[in-house]
Order: C-alpha cells, then sequence, then structure tokens
C-alpha cells in the first residue's frame, strides 16, 4: 500500500476538462475532487502540479508485453516488455495479445507476464487466441477462457491480411457470438479484436458476419485501421454505422482524426493503441520480407502531443481516445477516468504534452521525468 497522496493546482481533464481543482487519492484509488482540499493525514505526500495538467494514464489496448514477431525467422522474436517501458510511455493500463505467431507463443506464458506486470504495479488484461483461426486457448475453448480466465476480456483474430487464416463469414459470426456470450456470462466485454491488413475485403467480413443477427458492431474492435487509406475510408464509414475502431499511432494518426472530425463521426468511438513491442515487418510488393520494425509504446503518447498541436479535436477528446474510450468499450473497471472511485492512474504533463509525472494505482512511478518504478530484473 502506497502513501495517501495530495494533488494540488492541477489543470484536470477527466478527460472532460474540470479546470483548476484539487485530487485526493487514498487506497489507490480517487477519494475527491474538488478545489481546496485540506486534510490532515499521517504520512500525506503532496504534488503542486501549478497549474499543470493532469490526465488519465493512457490505457494500452493492444501491447504484444509477452512478445511477438517472427515473421522473418525465429531470430526475428522480439523479447518480452520491461516496466519502464511502459512509465516512460505513460501507460498505467495494457492489454497484452498474441501476433503472427500462435505456434510457438503461448498463452499461459502471456498470462504469465500479465501477472508478472500487475505485479510490479501495471494493471493488465489479455485477449486469447491469435492471427489462425481456430486459435490457440488456455483451456480449450475461446468462451471458457473468457468466463473462467480473470485476464481475458475477448479474443484476437487477423483478417484481410496475407498472414491471416481467412476464414469463412459463418467462423466468424460463430466466434463472435460465442465471445459475446461469454463475456455478457462473465461481466465482461467479449470483445473480438480484429488485426486488420491491407487487402481489399477490409471490414465487409466483419459487416457480413453479424448481418442479420443482433450482434453489435462494436463487439468487434479491428486495429490498425489507418494502415492503408482504403482501410481508413472504410473505418470512417464502420464508426458512422455504430462500430469502433482503433487507430495504431503513428505519424498518420493527427490527419486520420481530422478526416473523423471532417465526417462528423462519434469520437468516443475511436481508440488509440500502440502495438507496442510488437513486431513491424515490411514486405516487398511481391509480399516478401523486406526487414522489421519494432512496435514503440511511446507512440500512444506522442500521438497525444501531435493532435493536440494539429488542433482538430479538443484535448479532452485526444485524452478520450488514448484512455477513457478503449476502457469504457472494453469494459475495464476503474479505469480512463479521474473521478472519485476510480483507480488513481494519471500522468502529469507539461504545455507541450510532455509526460512529467506518472501515478498508477496511488503509485508515483516517475516523478519529474524520471523512472521511479522498474521491473524485478531492471537495473
Amino acid at each position: 500500500m502506497h502513501n495517501p497522496l495530495l494533488l494540488k493546482n492541477i489543470d484536470l481533464y477527466a478527460p472532460e476538462h474540470v479546470g483548476l481543482t484539487d485530487l485526493l487519492i487514498l487506497g489507490g484509488k480517487i477519494a475527491a475532487v474538488e478545489r481546496g482540499i485540506d486534510v490532515k493525514i499521517p504520512g500525506l505526500e503532496i504534488i503542486d502540479a501549478e497549474g499543470g495538467v493532469a490526465a488519465p494514464g493512457i490505457v494500452d489496448h493492444h501491447n504484444h508485453f509477452g512478445g511477438a514477431g517472427g515473421e522473418g525467422a525465429f531470430n526475428f522474436r522480439t523479447p518480452p516488455a520491461q516496466l519502464s517501458t511502459f512509465v516512460r510511455a505513460g501507460i498505467t493500463t495494457a492489454v497484452g495479445l498474441l501476433g503472427t505467431d500462435g505456434f510457438s507463443r503461448s498463452l499461459t506464458e502471456l498470462l504469465a507476464k500479465a501477472r508478472a506486470l500487475d505485479i510490479e504495479g501495471l494493471s493488465t488484461w489479455m485477449y486469447t487466441g491469435s492471427y489462425q483461426l481456430p486459435g490457440p486457448t488456455i483451456t480449450g475453448r475461446v468462451g471458457h477462457d473468457i468466463a473462467w480466465i480473470d485476464k481475458v476480456i475477448g479474443c484476437k483474430i487477423a483478417l484481410s491480411d496475407h498472414r491471416s487464416s481467412h476464414p469463412a463469414v459463418e467462423t466468424i459470426r460463430a466466434l463472435v457470438s460465442e465471445a459475446r456470450v461469454a463475456g455478457m456470462l462473465s461481466g465482461k466485454a467479449g470483445v473480438v479484436c480484429v488485426h486488420m491488413g491491407s487487402e481489399a475485403s477490409g471490414l465487409e467480413p466483419l459487416r457480413e458476419a453479424v448481418s442479420g443477427t443482433g450482434v453489435p458492431l462494436s463487439q468487434f474492435m479491428p486495429t490498425h485501421t489507418t494502415r492503408c487509406p482504403e482501410l481508413l475510408d472504410d473505418a470512417i464509414a464502420w464508426v458512422k454505422a455504430g462500430g469502433v475502431a482503433d487507430i495504431t499511432a503513428d505519424e498518420k494518426t493527427p490527419g486520420a482524426i481530422a478526416r473523423y472530425v471532417a465526417e462528423g463521426a462519434d469520437l468516443s468511438h475511436v481508440c488509440f493503441s500502440s502495438d507496442g513491442n510488437g513486431s513491424m515487418p515490411r514486405f516487398d510488393a511481391a509480399g516478401n520480407f523486406a526487414g522489421m520494425g519494432v512496435g514503440d509504446p511511446a507512440s500512444i503518447l506522442q500521438a497525444i502531443g501531435d493532435c493536440a498541436r494539429a488542433g482538430d479535436a479538443p484535448l479532452e477528446k485526444i485524452f478520450a481516445f488514448a484512455g477513457a474510450n478503449s476502457a469504457a468499450w472494453l469494459k475495464l473497471p476503474g479505469k480512463g477516468r479521474l473521478e472519485k472511485g476510480f483507480d488513481a492512474d494519471l500522468m502529469l504533463l507539461d504545455k507541450d504534452c510532455r509526460l512529467r509525472t506518472l501515478i498508477g494505482r496511488g503509485r508515483v512511478m516517475m516523478r519529474d521525468g524520471e523512472v521511479l518504478a522498474k521491473g524485478t530484473f531492471e537495473a
């Protein structure tokens, strides 16, 4: 248990803009948000933000924290992530998942890594499955993984990508139906996270899968939706029809947000994630492997600043892209908002949206740019 903490003179985005206020943290949760808090509590630590911006900690709902990759050969497998990489990136909550490699990568290993990061101070969940369909599970069935394993909130598949299984529409329909019911029974979202490639089919198989059913489009969370212009167009239409779309944060993000705003789409249906620690393979025109990069978890924080400077969406909406929206759609309890009763996960930022201090579940993990919270095996 960490000491009680009082933040004074914060310019609060909850993510809605509250303005100048104070925030009291007790037992890792927000106990009060109001002006002029004056309390006498043993061990109370006080941080005066001097009018600096306070926003919810980032919820990175697509992070390969257990390792990913392998498209180039076994030496291209990315290693597991360390706690400090999340702290530097302003991430207080992460959802882990497998990627292309659903053969040698283990969901039990991913679950163990999720639990390890949780012990170290990060809040974690995960998806069952992988690119392949049918994919790996822990219990032998997707619905059982979601219903009976606390960390599992949904299922991962890949679509419209040369590395996917190119499943039939009926197979997708059966999967999303099972995930939805398992989520309903266990109080979880039961979302199907869909890695999207750039094949011409786009999001159409998802539309066909729920056509004629009562399953909402929002039961899917398509990601990497700015991969190509055609997919972005499709994702905007998807959101305007009631779906939710995830943007893998990069240099294209401000332009994508400008498009969503211009099209009059519901911005609460748009989310940011990093694809952090994931492999970023490059392929030539013939589909041959041409090189590998690694996803940067700090890309969300960078996108927040880039979008703020672009000015196409208000800052409160930009903060929501990085936390409140995904926490709501994925039903992550206590996450994404700075309100009484919620977990004390927050960033203190300077006027240029650069991270200065990070608090996770009431613990000061970064102070004035210095990382204080590190993993078990970090120096």
